[in-house]
């Protein structure tokens, strides 16, 4: 995100929590600074993009966090996935300050993100999205759903779909290798059958062969998967599909492949069918 706004010349401040991993962004321009406070207090739109509730509080709070640099026109946008709960109360620790912060999770992997195509749902002010809507435009297609946290609902009702779809498509195509089918075969069939959704068509290649880098690790799918969970049962609603996903995501992570891509959910099912897991 940070490299297609600098390549739109977009001047940008950044922090990471090793500078060496910034060093690429650097080359590329990026204005490093070293902490989450003297990002915010540098730029008039601030972006966190943090993998879970505890590092976005971590970068939130305390003396060099965002919120004791926020100041009034500024504008904090969250793309990372975290609990409702979590973004709704951040929220009203900003707006104490007089300052808008949006929930914008986005959608997509790599490819959608190098592209420019994430699909972002946004809560928040209204007035403020559509200040920084011309921004999001550089990432993908942003969507105004509601107020705050909403947007991070809407995120957590796509990634079930995920998780359960990449679930779904690993157990027939082992149940059609299984029967004897040529494995590139039946995938190639699938993929290009009714089941075969942009998700699934853009991740066919690398089923078979996950790259060792992920372009969504997956941990990060199964601490969604939680935070839908979590979510539908202060709801008091059921999700089933959900709540399976949750266990066959925990025993791939079990048997190590937390880090490697959520394709490989079709490898981890192997190998429990194999007795090895």
């Amino acid at each position: 995100m940070a490299a297609r706004f600098l390549a739109s010349g977009y001047t940008v401040y950044g922090v990471q929590r090793s500078r060496e991993h910034a060093q690429e962004l650097i080359d590329q321009g990026l204005q490093w600074r070293n902490s989450p406070r003297e990002v915010t207090e540098a730029a008039n739109v601030v972006f966190t993009s943090v993998p879970d509730d505890g590092a976005l509080e971590e970068v939130a709070s305390g003396p060099d966090g965002i919120l004791a640099g926020l100041a009034k026109g500024k504008t904090w946008v969250d793309v990372s996935t975290v609990s409702p709960q979590l973004s709704r109360e951040l929220a009203g620790r900003a707006r104490a300050q007089n300052v808008a912060m949006l929930d914008a999770p986005v959608s997509g992997s790599v490819p959608q993100v190098q592209a420019g195509a994430l699909t972002i749902m946004v809560g928040g002010d209204e007035t403020a999205y559509g200040e920084i809507e011309p921004l999001l435009r550089e990432l993908g297609t942003p969507n105004y759903v509601g107020d705050n946290g909403q947007g991070l609902a809407l995120k957590l009702a796509i990634n079930i779909s995920l998780a359960v779809q990449m679930l779904a498509f690993a157990e027939g195509l082992l149940l059609a290798e299984r029967s004897g089918v040529d494995r590139q075969r039946a995938l190639e069939i699938m993929e290009a059958s009714p089941i075969g959704s942009p998700m699934l068509r853009a991740r066919a290649s690398i089923i078979l062969d996950p790259p060792e880098e992920a372009w969504f690790d997956l941990r990060f799918m199964h601490k969604d998967i939680e935070l839908a969970l979590d979510t539908a049962r202060k709801l008091g609603i059921p999700l089933p599909t959900a709540e399976r996903a949750d266990e066959v995501l925990e025993r791939a992570e079990a048997l190590g492949y937390e880090r490697r891509d959520l394709a490989v959910l079709f490898q981890a099912l192997e190998q429990i069918a194999s007795g090895d897991g």
